[in-house]
């Protein structure tokens, strides 16, 4: 391979490199070797090296991961997105297994996380929430947060948003759903929220900036109120209440 990456400062600590040498199946390890070499020359004075690789140059793409920069974000761009990587000098080295791990995590996909709470009352009602960002209704519940455990997650969702302390039950349904309206795909988890007084909503303090109203509804006022989707997977839920294993459905179906 004749041609050599180049490596430009581009701020203070942070080298950037770049290569437009042709790599081919045959020779992807040596590509991957010189570009290696050339990001550990640079960290010699630099605290990060990084490069931007197209999002359509596969080939790229593993040069940079297999000589050691991790993934760290699409940079919008008019002329074409560029993928992020780079590497820190207080990054482990790939050859050691955390940073091997740490490599692989920074491409491997990633699911959003979703949790809601199945909370029902004595007269086999279900509580909805009207959100103050979309006009349709939907079970408490949220984004699980990096790092969080999705049952813990939900407890929190519900206590932040409507002021109950509701400790989250098992496991109800496991619901996907794709990629719609701008949004990714998504993982939701339901959880068994237990049966309450049907004067519980009485005790509801809502979170104004998200929750406009909340109540206890019957399957038929869900169908009404919510989008055909998020009633289908309540449906799916109530029905596998009490069957000992939790359901999977895709997009509720």
């Amino acid at each position: 391979m004749s041609d050599q990456p180049t490596v430009h400062t581009v701020s203070d600590g942070v080298a950037r490199i770049s290569w437009d040498f042709a790599v081919d199946r045959d020779g992807l390890w040596d590509a991957v070797e010189v570009v290696r070499r050339v990001v550990e020359n640079a960290l010699a004075g630099h605290g990060r090296v990084e490069t931007l690789i197209a999002t359509d140059d596969e080939t790229g793409q593993r040069v940079a991961t297999w000589a050691g920069m991790r993934r760290e974000g699409v940079m919008r761009h008019i002329g074409g997105d560029r993928i992020v990587y780079a590497r820190l000098e207080s990054d482990a080295p790939a050859s050691e297994p955390e940073g091997f791990r740490a490599l692989l995590n920074s491409f491997l996909p990633r699911k959003r996380a979703i949790s809601q709470m199945l909370i029902r009352d004595s007269d086999d009602r279900v509580l909805q929430c009207r959100l103050t960002y979309k006009q349709d209704w939907d079970l408490p519940g949220g984004v699980v947060e990096v790092g969080e455990s999705p049952q813990l997650a939900v407890g929190r969702e519900v206590t932040e948003e409507l002021g109950l302390d509701i400790k989250a039950g098992t496991l109800v349904l496991t619901d996907w759903l794709p990629p719609w309206g701008g949004w990714d795909d998504a993982i939701c988890l339901v959880f068994d929220g237990g049966v309450h007084p049907p004067a519980l909503v009485e005790e509801i303090v809502r979170q104004e900036r998200e929750i406009r109203d909340a109540e206890f509804c019957t399957v038929e006022q869900v169908r009404e109120r919510a989008a055909d989707f998020t009633a289908r997977r309540v449906e799916a839920a109530v029905a596998n209440l009490g069957s000992g294993s939790p359901a999977y459905t895709e997009s509720g179906r």
